[in-house]
């Protein structure tokens, strides 16, 4: 039995005028211009001040790859994004340093040296795409961006109702074809788009939802970070195979924490 999938990017209506009627001995009048307008005017659309996009890009990844990203396609990933399309307009010149930047409501955007490694961890050295792939916290949707070059289909979740709609806007313009937004309670995953080959998520708590694990398909593979024994985060891979689960705890992160509900 399948479902339907919620579709993504929206389409906007069109909008349109008509010519108006002048006096013969009037100045010449401007005709009318039918306007399609297919994106909207949003923060999507802004300049970045004093940077060359692609050179900045290129520079990051650069430096992600000196840090220890090898992965190609994620690297390739990076460098298509542009993360200063997900930034708010004071902070558009940090865009490409490495570094957490504040997007609202509490919430912070990851820093690309973070994104790139969970994405990789992720991707486990797969030789092409990945298939489906759930994340929890949508935030910005900048991750969403990203995991749409390395995935068949993106499913990206988000509780807070005014980041979901950032995301929603902030993606718009990119006709993302494979990413469907959500609006729901990221704990509970969602059980309509499952199984996912891969779960990612970008908020922390102390251990890793039911769930997430029930969704995941046998051969998949969760990242996320969680609460450890000595009471900090820490990056935690699972592998779900016929056998049970297989968990591997990494370096220490800090991400927001993950709660439940919607608000």
């Amino acid at each position: 039995m399948t479902s339907k999938r919620p579709a993504f990017p929206l389409q906007l209506d069109s909008l349109s005028g008509s010519k108006p009627k002048v006096k013969p001995a009037a100045a010449p009048v401007r005709p009318a211009v039918k306007v399609v307008q297919d994106r909207p005017l949003s923060p999507v659309h802004r300049p970045v001040h004093g940077m060359d996009s692609a050179a900045v890009r290129a520079h990051m990844v650069q430096k992600l790859a000196q840090g220890g990203i090898k992965d190609s396609a994620v690297l390739q990933a990076m460098g298509t994004v542009e993360r200063h399309r997900f930034v708010e307009t004071a902070l558009v010149n940090q865009a490409y340093e490495d570094t957490s930047l504040p997007i609202g409501l509490g919430q912070t955007i990851s820093k690309p040296n973070v994104v790139a490694r969970m994405i990789e961890l992720l991707r486990n050295g797969a030789a092409g795409k990945l298939g489906r792939v759930l994340e929890v916290g949508t935030g910005c949707g900048y991750q969403a961006a990203v995991l749409s070059h390395i995935a068949t289909e993106v499913y990206s979740i988000e509780r807070l109702k005014g980041l979901h709609e950032k995301a929603r806007e902030n993606l718009r313009a990119f006709r993302l074809h494979n990413v469907h937004l959500l609006f729901g309670d990221g704990m509970a995953g969602f059980a309509k788009g499952a199984p996912y080959a891969a779960i990612i998520a970008a908020a922390g708590g102390n251990n890793i939802p039911q769930a997430w694990l029930d969704q995941l398909a046998l051969g998949g593979r969760l990242v996320a970070p969680m609460m450890t024994p000595a009471g900090h985060q820490a990056l935690v891979v699972v592998d779900k195979s016929a056998q049970g689960f297989q968990h591997q705890v990494l370096e220490t992160v800090h991400f927001v924490p993950l709660k439940s509900g919607i608000s």
